[in-house]
């Protein structure tokens, strides 16, 4: 049973690594639909959902302030 937990999990992981990579046009899609059925209701959250994938919203699934520069040795480092 463990095990099949397990493997589902890893499942469920793999299957939404794409799903971040765009956080940005979600959120705003969750944003604009709610802000849109706040106020027209399910008409409202249509247009607002769309609006909101078009325009997208705030990334916070990725740091902010993240600088990366190539140091001396060719290598690439990281801050933030």
């Amino acid at each position: 049973m463990r095990s099949m937990f397990k493997a589902g999990m890893i499942a469920l992981t793999i299957s939404a690594m794409p799903v971040l990579a765009v956080a940005g046009t979600l959120e705003g899609v969750a944003i604009g639909a709610g802000s849109g059925a706040v106020i027209a209701g399910p008409p409202g959250a249509v247009v607002g959902g769309v609006v909101g994938a078009v325009v997208g919203g705030p990334d916070v699934v990725r740091p902010r302030h993240h600088t990366c520069w190539i140091n001396e040795n060719g290598y690439r480092r990281c801050r933030g």
